[in-house]
Order: structure tokens, then sequence, then C-alpha cells
């Protein structure tokens, strides 16, 4: 048991080692076996596009395979039922699985182009956020803000939210869940035995531009506030702040932002919004 706990360990550290800041320089086998990685730019070769109009032209294009696929699966499948019970069935049987595929492929799907291969966290993150635009809340997705001399950040905020109780710079994060999350007198952020401070200071870094970013636009202090939502271990608090940036489960992102006192009028939460729509572009525009 010794040997096999020991293996464990060891498999674990490895992969605990490629969870860096996301902007930091990495080596080229952390870049390739670290599931946070975030962008992946591979040069596809070059290819004839055939005439548009043709039928290689249609078949060249992914969507239409993919809906001529389907198209095929619930053909089948109702005739299947057809052929065991009745037309009526088998008509049945072939729109629920059209349905079906489709709202399958909605769930992973996101209103930001740049995220639809990357990590869930962000997406799961954004549908929690949608349905807190009813309580005068807006969000913008994937922010561009300026990176830092030493490459702590990225430059990208994942989710900038403006609503009545204020101006947040979310993260989300996707860690491994087999490791604990503690902190240490609120100074220190670590992940089994990794010390989380990078990835603390790049959010409070990110948030930290955009506040100076919006107050020139403005013409007042928009203080942002930074925040790490973690999905995968289970976090023992509800919301932790360490080194000034708010630390919690990612399935509380919502109450996080709901719970708290309002402290912009309708006008302001326009008026910053206009502003970070301008001054903090799309970080992948399409």
């Amino acid at each position: 048991m010794g040997k096999e706990y020991g293996a464990s360990l060891m498999a674990i550290m490895e992969r605990g080692n490629t969870q860096g800041a996301r902007g930091r320089p990495r080596a080229q086998s952390d870049v390739t076996g670290s599931e946070e990685a975030r962008d992946h730019h591979h040069q596809a070769p070059v290819k004839e596009r055939p005439e548009e109009g043709t039928a290689a032209a249609m078949l060249a294009d992914p969507r239409i395979r993919r809906w001529l696929w389907l198209a095929g699966v619930a053909v089948a499948a109702g005739a299947g039922a057809t052929v065991v019970a009745s037309w009526r069935l088998g008509l049945t049987v072939a729109v629920l699985v059209v349905v079906g595929d489709v709202v399958r492929r909605s769930r992973k799907s996101s209103t930001v182009v740049a995220w639809q291969k990357s990590s869930a966290a962000e997406r799961r993150t954004e549908k929690q956020l949608k349905s807190l635009q009813r309580n005068g809340y807006l969000v913008l997705h994937a922010r561009a803000v300026p990176r830092d001399d030493e490459g702590v950040s990225d430059g990208r905020i994942d989710h900038l939210v403006i609503g009545p109780s204020g101006v947040y710079a979310i993260d989300s994060e996707k860690w491994d869940k087999r490791l604990p999350v503690r902190t240490m007198s609120h100074l220190k952020l670590f992940h089994g035995p990794f010390n989380k401070k990078d990835r603390l200071d790049e959010a409070r870094w990110e948030a930290q531009q955009a506040s100076r970013i919006l107050a020139g636009r403005v013409g007042f202090d928009v203080p942002v506030q930074p925040s790490v939502a973690i999905y995968g271990p289970s976090i023992p608090w509800k919301v932790m702040r360490v080194r000034d940036v708010d630390v919690y489960a990612g399935n509380r992102a919502r109450a996080y932002l709901r719970r708290r006192p309002k402290i912009l009028t309708d006008g302001d939460v326009q008026r910053i919004f206009q502003a970070a729509e301008k001054a903090l572009p799309p970080k992948y525009p399409e």
C-alpha cells in the first residue's frame, strides 16, 4: 500500500506542477501536458478550397457534414421504430434524436467564440452570470487588459461583471479535485502542496488595470474586486479573501455577487459598462 500511495502522490504532484500563472513562460513539456493551458495555436496546412456552390464545397463545411450525419442517424432510428411499431412512433423517435443532439451541443457552446474548444470552467461561470441580467448585472467576457512586464498576467479578464453591488473581475479555474485547497492567515493559498501566489497576483493585477482604465474613462474611482472561481476540488468556505482576492467554489459565483450590498445606481452601471466596452477590447476579436 505504501508504494501505491507514493506513486499516486507523485502523479498528482506532477500534474499540480503544471498549474502556474496563465501568462508565465513554461517549459515545452509543461505546456504540452497542462490541462490549464489556455491558448493552443497550431498552424493548419493550406488547402485548396473547392469552388463555392459545388457539392464538394458543401461537404467541406463541417456544419453541413454534421447535419447530414445527424439526419442519417435520425432517419435510421425512425425507420427502426417504424418497423417495430408504427410510422407515428418512428417520426417521434427521429425528432427526439435531432432535438437531443441540439440540446447536447448547446450546453457545450459559448457566446465567446474563442472559448468553444477551451476550458469548461469559463462556460460554467458564464451560464451562472446570464441569470443575473434580470437583477441589473451586465457582463463582458474575455476582455483584454495590459500585460505586466514580468509576465505574471496573460492580459485577460475571464468575466468582467458590472452591477448594483460593484464591479468584479472573475477568473474561472479548473483544478485537480484530488488535491485539497487551504489558506494560511489569509495571505497564502495552497492547492495541495502548491502555492498559488502567482495565480492570486495575476487576478489582482488584471483587476487593478481594469480599475485604472475605467476610472480614466468615467471620471471617478471604479474599484474592481478580483476573484477566483475554482471548479474541481472541494472549497471548505463560502468566500475567503486571500491577498485581496476573493476565492470561492465556482458554483457559488452567482450567490457571491447577489448577496452584496448595492453601491451603484442604474446610471452608474450603464456608464461603467459602456466605458468598459470601449476601453477593454475583446481578447479574441472575431
